[in-house]
């Protein structure tokens, strides 16, 4: 029988507030980005406490220019002995406060060295579960099917008696006219563009090739120029390349080129934005410009790009929708339903592993692709440049 009891609370008392708080935040670049709006109402609440927090290396930059972060804090992925001491005399009881995004065991250990107070959050089918409630002062049952990320996040906010901001933060960077023209290979003022990030991370969330070359050709004969991003593993520079061969006129290969800082500034330049469920498309989304993203297996309800501007203590999406689903800058269109009526299955491709396709994905015509990019042009005022 499911445990009615979903959260305690644990508030500082009134006007004071604590001097060091730790963030523990060990995920991906995503998830990274999505604590941001915790952080956002952290530092709204509490302006002169230091806000360290701890990723995972490699992941920080996601947060580049937040200046809701005092310090980052990075450990290897799976520290060896060195490393774990290394980072245990950096936090060992330096912080008043401990809030653990994450329910596993590691975090909430890292919560546990770091701090005498600790909020966390505590999946419900956790045989440790009763432990951690007892070792953290405030604590929210994790919900991994029904609640959007960045709602579970705001949870910890919530307990805590903390007004919840729903402001993703994107990272920044100033890059002057300059440089961007020299980035880019046009003046992006005079130039309309559209930045496409076509390559997620795991092939189970891939869109075909040839679908991205139809909807490149469409949106070069419609006089827009095409800015394509990714990250530099070689499979994904190599895509990005076959994209560009034979379009070099008007398709500007920028994978392993930028940052994510970078990414943002040339994104919130650009007429629109296409891509999968990747970071880079929640980072999309961030900016406000008009988002057409990409789904499969994925579970828009808990990983759909959060919507600028989106303020309500629920998820932007619904689970499956036979239509795409607009919501405020964003359109998230889901791959075809087959006669499973599979869509979506929240698994890791059709033979769920990560090095798997989805046949939802693989399916997805051009035409509903077009379609809906053409209407977010066109919604928001956009205009190639001929």
């Amino acid at each position: 029988m499911a445990d009615p009891v979903t959260s305690r609370s644990f508030c500082f008392p009134q006007g004071r507030s604590p001097k060091r708080i730790l963030v523990i935040a060990t995920r991906r670049i995503g998830d990274v980005l999505l604590v941001t709006p915790l952080l956002r109402s952290l530092r709204l609440a509490w302006p002169e406490s230091t806000i360290d927090v701890l990723v995972f290396k490699n992941t920080g930059a996601i947060l580049q220019g937040n200046g809701d972060v005092t310090d980052l804090i990075e450990v290897e992925e799976r520290p060896d002995f060195d490393q774990n001491i290394a980072l245990l005399r950096r936090i060992y009881r330096r912080y008043e406060l401990a809030v653990s995004t994450l329910a596993g065991d590691r975090p909430n250990i890292y919560a546990f060295l770091a701090s005498k107070k600790r909020v966390s959050l505590i999946a419900e089918q956790d045989r440790n579960r009763f432990l951690k409630r007892r070792l953290n002062h405030g604590w929210s049952l994790l919900d991994d099917v029904n609640t959007h990320t960045v709602e579970q996040n705001l949870a910890l906010a919530r307990i805590m008696g903390v007004e919840q901001v729903r402001e993703v933060v994107p990272p920044s960077i100033d890059m002057p006219i300059e440089r961007l023209e020299t980035v880019l290979g046009f003046n992006p003022r005079k130039n309309a563009f559209v930045v496409i990030h076509p390559y997620p991370k795991w092939p189970y969330k891939q869109w075909t090739l040839q679908g991205w070359r139809a909807l490149i050709d469409w949106l070069v004969e419609r006089g827009l120029n095409i800015v394509l991003t990714g990250g530099p593993a070689e499979e994904e520079r190599e895509f990005c390349r076959d994209l560009a061969v034979g379009r070099e006129r008007r398709v500007f290969d920028l994978s392993a080129s930028l940052s994510f800082s970078e990414i943002t500034h040339v994104v919130s330049l650009s007429s629109a934005f296409v891509g999968p469920d990747t970071s880079v498309t929640h980072l999309a989304a961030a900016t406000g410009v008009p988002v057409v993203a990409l789904y499969g297996p994925s579970n828009p309800v808990k990983w759909g790009p959060w919507p600028k501007g989106f303020d309500r203590d629920s998820s932007p999406y619904r689970m499956y929708n036979a239509t795409p689903q607009r919501v405020g800058n964003v359109c998230l269109i889901q791959g075809v339903n087959l006669p499973e009526k599979c869509v979506p299955c929240r698994e890791e491709g059709c033979d769920r592993h990560r090095l798997s396709r989805s046949r939802c994905l693989d399916g997805l015509e051009v035409s509903v692709v077009i379609e809906e990019v053409e209407r977010s042009l066109n919604e928001s005022g956009e205009r190639a440049v001929k």
